[in-house]
């Protein structure tokens, strides 16, 4: 009886010669670039800028959509405008590499034969969810930098579980090509003889670009992206914005709007004479505008991050959420919801759990940068929290509510 890995591994019957044309056909591809060295190199770079891309992408994930078992921290007040900066920097350094390494293994898609073992056809089909994928995250990843919204899926849930198929085929391929990468790449570098097809050769002379050439252009790409977009969230970076799709200091008040109160249908009644914030706990009450105004304030300075990408600092100054909640007997360890004056929307209301509700950093603002809150910033009162989404960051407030 035939051993089960046989099934797998024993070689296929090699079609007829004669269906060998076109890219199929022998030295079809013969530009010296497209060399299993080259190949490997990209390959390793595109990994780990894939794997910084997921981890913070599960960061963003998970802070919008927290888990039972897990609490995520107000502190450093910064660590989400790191990730999610990363996050969407790796993303966009991926797409040069991705389009390089692509073409540069473009004719292994034509190799001859085509399928030579069962093993060599289930690895060759385990390649169409990782580019599949891969191209999918890049392309709906820019477009929701660019608030550029013509699918009908929700962004964030289906970006969520594509990433995970694409993660996973990214650790099959990785398995199935160890031992091309470690035949081109490192000390075990053409020790593996038996990869005769797979192992790099030296360059052949010619004209035109050498493969040191591409390893070079292919980075200098990257650094670009990295030098004109990094200033979307990092401080200090902003004159060098070029490639971004938001200045994080063009907007009301010196901050970008993502979603204006005419746009969320908000205008009248932010404005509205009959404004009330309500507190609802064991002992609930209702503030006016005038009444909310005359409560001690406190500042806080306190950068905004979007999941978009860009992040900016300001200050703003209010009523601390904790004051709010103690004056309502709401317990120290409950957590609460914030509710906006938006009629719908996935996040007219966000909850807020006692780290980042008990937060002495955390305010329901009234003023920003020294001057009334700007209706399009959240007017009459927004929150402002250490440490949380730009999309959790409530803004038009009439309601806290304990939960």
């Amino acid at each position: 009886m035939r051993p089960i890995t046989g099934l797998f591994t024993g070689r296929l019957p090699e079609p007829p010669a004669t269906l060998r044309r076109g890219p199929l056909r022998a030295n079809a591809f013969p530009s010296r670039l497209h060399d299993p060295r080259v190949a490997s190199l990209l390959g390793i770079w595109l990994g780990i800028a894939f794997g910084v891309c997921f981890l913070t992408g599960l960061v963003s994930h998970f802070m919008q959509h927290p888990p039972s078992w897990y609490v995520w921290p107000s502190r450093p007040v910064s660590l989400y405008r790191v990730t999610q900066g990363l996050h969407v920097t790796t993303g966009l350094v991926c797409v040069p590499l991705l389009l390089v390494k692509l073409w540069t293994v473009y004719p292994r898609l034509w190799e001859w034969p085509p399928v030579r073992s069962v093993a060599h056809a289930l690895e060759r089909l385990s390649i169409v969810p990782l580019i599949a994928g891969a191209v999918f995250q890049l392309a709906t990843g820019i477009a929701n930098t660019a608030q550029w919204y013509r699918f009908r899926f929700f962004f964030t849930v289906t970006h969520y579980w594509v990433a995970w198929i694409t993660i996973g085929a990214l650790g099959v391929h990785i398995v199935a090509k160890l031992a091309v990468v470690r035949a081109n790449v490192g000390r075990g570098r053409n020790s593996r003889q038996h990869l005769t097809d797979r192992v790099s050769a030296p360059e052949p002379p010619g004209n035109g670009l050498s493969r040191r050439g591409l390893g070079i252009a292919v980075t200098s790409a990257a650094g670009v992206i990295v030098v004109t977009t990094a200033g979307q969230w990092m401080p200090g970076l902003s004159g060098l914005d070029l490639l971004g799709p938001r200045r994080p200091d063009i907007g009301p008040q010196g901050l970008p709007v993502n979603r204006t109160a005419v746009a969320a249908g908000v205008a009248a009644a932010a404005r509205s004479p009959g404004y009330r914030l309500e507190v609802v706990g064991p002992r609930p009450f209702v503030l006016t505008l005038d009444e909310l105004r005359a409560l001690p304030h406190h500042e806080s300075r306190l950068p905004i991050t979007c999941v978009e990408g860009w992040a900016a600092d300001a200050t703003w100054r209010g009523l601390r959420l904790r004051d709010l909640l103690d004056a309502a007997d709401v317990p120290v360890d409950a957590t609460v919801r914030v509710e906006s004056l938006e009629a719908g929307g996935a996040y007219r209301s966000s909850e807020v759990r006692p780290p980042h509700a008990r937060d002495p950093l955390t305010l329901l603002a009234t003023v920003l940068n020294g001057a009334e809150l700007d209706i399009d910033h959240g007017y009459p009162a927004r929150l402002i929290a250490p440490n949380r989404p730009g999309v959790l960051q409530t803004k038009w407030v009439h309601r806290v509510v304990m939960l």
